[in-house]
């Protein structure tokens, strides 16, 4: 490894892969080495692991020099430190189940096993918006990821943590069940007895459809009960949101600020400003706490 800690990070959605290098030292990524691949999360184990190899190595062309480090913001349940998928009964990457990821990318990259690191998805995105987006300047923070899942971290004086709030108790399950991509679609068909293939359809619909108004205004709900109880808790200074569903905060940010103000007039609620590179430099950023060789 140089000195200028040159990592190829990754950001895995439900439906594709995001990869570019990033440089570390300057906590920025490295222009023009950004591929973005579409995944069937429903595939098989080979389908799945082949696209997510396949888009570093094409980062890594793009990069044209050495990097010989790996990042992944991965959705859970994962053993990070292992590399080992234990996703189950999400809709998403059943074929990868027990499958020891870290080993495959160390062989098909020819990578060693130490020099590539897991770090959960919504702990990457908050840390990637805490040091280069919408968190600057703040000490304490939360943020939620909306999308084929529902992600949660805590970031206090730098350090961020995963918060995995999606798995609480929350209606007749748990929260994940109401806060994602799959809620919204179930309680449009409820609705209308029609099916829709994501959020960005629904959204387009909103302003003149009162059935898509009507799910919008049940999910502010939601959000404004779970809220309620993890701004409680943790007392910050601001929330980020972040996720697909986020690109359809017009729909919902207004009255959950609105809300959310009744309980709590001390919090700062904002969308997060990097998208998908917030995951991507959250991840690299796990490097910061390991030994790195040739540093």
């Amino acid at each position: 490894m140089n000195n200028n800690k040159y990592i190829i990070s990754a950001d895995i959605g439900g439906s594709h892969i995001t990869a570019a290098i990033v440089d570390l030292t300057n906590k920025c990524i490295v222009e023009n080495t950004r591929t973005r691949l579409s995944v069937d999360s429903g595939g098989t184990w080979a389908d799945i692991l082949g696209t997510w190899a396949d888009a570093l190595e094409r980062t890594l062309v793009k990069f044209d020099a050495p990097v010989d480090m790996i990042a992944m913001a991965m959705p859970g349940p994962f053993d990070y430190k292992n590399g080992i998928s234990w996703i189950r009964g999400l809709d998403k990457y059943e074929a990868i189940y027990g499958l020891n990821i870290k080993q495959y990318l160390a062989t098909e990259l020819n990578i060693e096993l130490e020099n590539i690191l897991f770090r959960n998805d919504a702990e990457s995105f908050l840390h990637g918006e805490v040091f280069a987006g919408a968190g600057l300047g703040f000490k304490k923070i939360i943020g939620i990821t909306l999308g084929t899942g529902l992600g949660s971290a805590c970031s206090k004086d730098g350090i961020t943590v995963d918060a995995n709030r999606g798995s609480f108790k929350f209606g007749d399950t748990i929260a994940d069940d109401y806060m994602t991509t799959r809620w919204f679609l179930k309680r449009y068909r409820q609705l209308t007895g029609l099916t829709v293939q994501n959020v960005k359809e629904l959204a387009a619909m909103a302003d003149t459809n009162a059935d898509v108004q009507q799910v919008f205004k049940e999910f502010t709900g939601n959000m404004v009960l779970f809220l309620k109880d993890f701004i409680n808790e943790e007392k910050p200074e601001l929330l980020v949101i972040g996720g697909n569903i986020a690109k359809a905060s017009r729909l919902f940010l207004p009255a959950l600020k609105f809300e959310l103000a009744a309980y709590f007039d001390y919090i700062d609620i904002k969308i997060a400003e990097l998208g998908e590179d917030s995951s991507i430099m959250g991840a690299a950023a796990a490097f910061d706490t390991v030994a790195l060789p040739g540093n």
